[in-house]
């Protein structure tokens, strides 16, 4: 059994260097998922483990699971709950985390199905917002979501949290931009979310594959380059005083009118 003794470990100033900094998760290719189900999650769906961290307290309770993950991983460290508490971007932690190599995701569209239904997110930098997102594409079906250059780290660990493992099996690829992406690929019908009584409602919209739509900044909405490369602007019909939904509320019911 490999023990870890001592905050200063390089392994332990690694994980908090990955916990805290996109850079060092784009730099190391690396990423972390912290908390048994996730953890889990990642070893069922054949992510490339390269590090477990957990405490006896962790191996005691849930013995198969842990152990499984410590058989599947490249390397295993006990440490002692202060130790992990240290490093611990959770409130409550379970005493388990692993560190996954970047998954090997492709790069050109063409790789991916390309005769789905997809989402594009355009400049989203909630991660939480992001999480969920990816939680509801999953569950509802969508083949793939496509991210631009300037949204929040997919690998972040709230992003990684929030989609409840759906970042391990959810296809999904990063680009320039998302009015780019839709130049080079016409072949799809495209629609951009916005908020504007004279788009179409998209309770009216037949999504035929293959379709995108794009869902665009907490704030801002979709920049005006992204609406202008979309064939057609859709709106979600609200009532009462609201003027705008939520990005993940907005994609969640987005998402469901294309499942349909």
């Amino acid at each position: 059994m490999n023990t870890i003794k001592s905050k200063d470990n390089p392994t332990v100033k690694y994980v908090s260097k990955l916990i805290k900094s996109a850079k060092a998760r784009r730099e190391n290719r690396e990423f972390v998922a912290e908390g048994l189900r996730l953890c889990y999650d990642a070893f069922l769906s054949d992510a490339h483990i390269s590090t477990v961290l957990y405490t006896a307290s962790a191996l005691k309770k849930d013995e198969k699971k842990v152990s499984e993950l410590i058989g599947y991983a490249e390397r295993a460290y006990e440490v002692s709950d202060s130790i992990f508490a240290s490093f611990s971007d959770t409130k409550s932690p379970q005493g388990i985390l692993c560190i996954i190599k970047t998954l090997d995701k492709p790069t050109l569209f063409d790789k991916i199905k390309c005769n789905g239904k997809f989402l594009a997110l355009d400049n989203i930098q909630d991660p939480s917002n992001l999480g969920t997102v990816l939680r509801t594409a999953e569950a509802l079906g969508l083949d793939g979501v496509v991210l631009s250059a300037d949204c929040c780290d997919i690998h972040s660990p709230k992003v990684v949290r929030g989609s409840m493992g759906a970042v391990f099996r959810l296809p999904f690829i990063l680009v320039d931009t998302i009015a780019g992406f839709l130049s080079k690929h016409s072949e799809f019908n495209s629609y951009a979310a916005v908020v504007d009584d004279t788009a179409r409602q998209i309770t009216e919209i037949e999504f035929k594959t293959p379709c995108i739509a794009v869902i665009g900044n907490e704030a801002n909405g979709l920049k005006q380059a992204t609406i202008d490369a979309c064939d057609m602007s859709v709106t979600i019909p609200m009532k009462g005083r609201a003027e705008s939904l939520n990005a993940a509320i907005a994609a969640g019911i987005i998402i469901w009118e294309m499942s349909l």
